[in-house]
């Protein structure tokens, strides 16, 4: 699957800026990495408030080996449905948006408040 092919898959969803990384690619929605895409599979993010969805639709984890140890990241496998079904490919990349931008906003520096004072 290449840049082009993931571009056309994820066309129904909007616009998604694709780039190679680490022998796959990374979908990127407004800076966001919303979908990773390894070895032909498709993977979509997920945090705590997305997780049950896809443990409930028997979605496997991305998981890779590192040090003699398997590591997983926060991403799981996207439902078959999504390559066929456009309305089901919305509504999944919908919940990689929503967990991308939660991610996005733990990240984000706080504000740090003015120093009272001369």
């Amino acid at each position: 699957m290449d840049s082009r092919d993931i571009e056309d898959l994820f066309a129904p969803a909007g616009y998604f800026n694709v780039r190679r990384m680490f022998g796959g690619h990374g979908v990127f929605d407004d800076g966001l990495m919303v979908a990773l895409v390894a070895q032909g599979v498709v993977y979509l993010k997920v945090d705590a408030e997305t997780q049950r969805a896809f443990e409930d639709a028997g979605l496997e984890c991305f998981s890779y080996m590192a040090k003699g140890q398997t590591k997983a990241l926060g991403y799981r496998r996207m439902p078959e449905a999504a390559f066929d079904d456009p309305d089901v490919l919305v509504e999944w990349t919908g919940l990689a948006r929503a967990a991308a931008r939660r991610a996005a906003l733990r990240k984000a520096p706080k504000n740090k408040r003015p120093r009272k004072g001369p």
